[in-house]
């Protein structure tokens, strides 16, 4: 089974602007280079971490848009 791993408490008290923010950051920072090896595998793992707030955050949006749908279709 692929179960998402629990988010750290500063990730999963974001918001979908704060997170993705903060993703660009990252991504950013890992594309320029010059980070340990170390430091850039720490880069990894927050960016994934990230990028599954964002994801979280578009799913439950995509939720709702499809239930206010079929209220209105009713």
């Amino acid at each position: 089974m692929n179960e998402t791993p629990a988010l750290p408490a500063d990730i999963e008290a974001m918001s979908y602007e704060q997170a993705r923010d903060e993703l660009v950051t990252v991504v950013t920072r890992l594309e320029t280079g010059g980070a340990s090896l170390e430091e850039s595998l720490a880069l990894w793992e927050r960016g994934e971490q990230l990028a599954n707030r964002c994801e979280a955050w578009l799913e439950g949006a995509r939720r709702r848009l499809d239930a206010a749908r079929e209220r209105t279709a009713e």
